[in-house]
């Protein structure tokens, strides 16, 4: 089946109500239509995902905007024109066509348009937004390969192969206040590159206790076997088969039977591209733990950081 009838197919299964996983430039998708609330309610039963954590409803045009949100101002115009088709997704005040089960209750809905020619054309050819987290089961590593999804959903009426994403980690997602912006889940699109388009507002809190952006638990992306992030005067057991993930090569790398390279120059885009797909690889062997570098906290650099650090997350707390 050629990509052009595999994209069609897909779209006949969101206007049916079913279930396709699909590629971003960012990550594997599972998408249904946003929609139908029926629809939404499968993507939380294959993935087990809790109801309270919501959903990013995906567009492939900036006019839908004005059809799920409301009060959109012109800076949401602007970010659209600088980071739109791209990995950027933006909380906006949501109209009633958008279902609860969506939203996980809230009067705000999470919204992007994806960088990627399959997602925009299935997007188009359902007509209809489509709701889609990532293709994988609640909480642990997300899919940048389309055996990535086959290895974790069975439940799916269809995944398109797509290869492997470019981007490799999930979108930056942003609040807006009347001050300016602030960043609820890192990405690769960085702080300072948002800054051009609009302020940052430090003063926004999200103390609630809801989850108003998807990624915001503090144990999320999470491997099979234990991940611990490397310090240094760290002494790991001789008994325990271990698994290094580096960031660039070093001496280190000679110690451990199983490493994976992020990025053998260092480059920290590459290494964010590389991430899951390393972690994937990692899961899979026959090592017992999982010891991860630090990157320098710099750029994309945060985003990387903050995916290890809710990976090795072990308490028993939620938030």
């Amino acid at each position: 089946m050629t990509k052009k009838n595999h994209i069609k197919k897909a779209a006949k299964i969101i206007q049916d109500g079913g279930l396709v996983a699909f590629p971003t430039e960012t990550v594997y998708g599972l998408g249904a239509n946003a929609l139908n609330p029926d629809a939404v309610i499968k993507i939380f039963e294959a993935k087990q995902r809790p109801s309270f954590d919501p959903l990013i409803v995906h567009i492939c045009d900036i006019k839908d905007i004005d059809c799920l949100c409301l009060n959109v101002d012109e800076r949401v115009y602007k970010l659209a024109k600088r980071f739109w088709p791209g990995p950027l997704t933006i909380i906006l005040p949501k109209k009633d066509i958008v279902p609860d089960i969506v939203t996980s209750g809230l009067s705000t809905v999470a919204i992007r348009m994806p960088a990627h020619d399959v997602a925009l054309q299935l997007i188009d050819k359902a007509g209809c937004p489509i709701a889609a987290p990532s293709a994988n089961k609640f909480g642990k590593l997300s899919p940048t390969k389309a055996e990535h999804v086959m290895k974790q959903l069975s439940d799916v009426d269809l995944i398109i192969d797509g290869g492997k994403t470019t981007v490799g980690i999930e979108s930056t997602v942003i609040s807006l206040s009347p001050a300016g912006f602030k960043i609820l889940r890192p990405g690769v699109i960085t702080e300072e590159e948002i800054e051009f388009i609009i302020p940052r507002d430090n003063s926004i809190k999200i103390n609630d206790g809801s989850l108003v952006s998807p990624g915001l638990l503090k144990s999320h992306y999470s491997p099979i076997k234990p991940l611990s992030i490397f310090k240094d005067g760290d002494y790991y057991p001789e008994s325990k088969k271990i698994g290094y993930l580096a960031f660039q090569k070093n001496n280190l790398t000679l110690h451990y039977s199983t490493v994976e390279i992020l990025s053998e120059k260092g480059d920290l885009k590459e290494a964010a591209v590389n991430l899951f797909g390393a972690l994937h690889r990692l899961e899979d062997s026959d090592v017992d733990m999982i010891v991860a570098d630090p990157v320098p906290e710099v750029g994309v650099g945060v985003a990387i950081m903050d995916r290890l650090r809710k990976a090795s997350y072990t308490k028993n707390e939620k938030y």
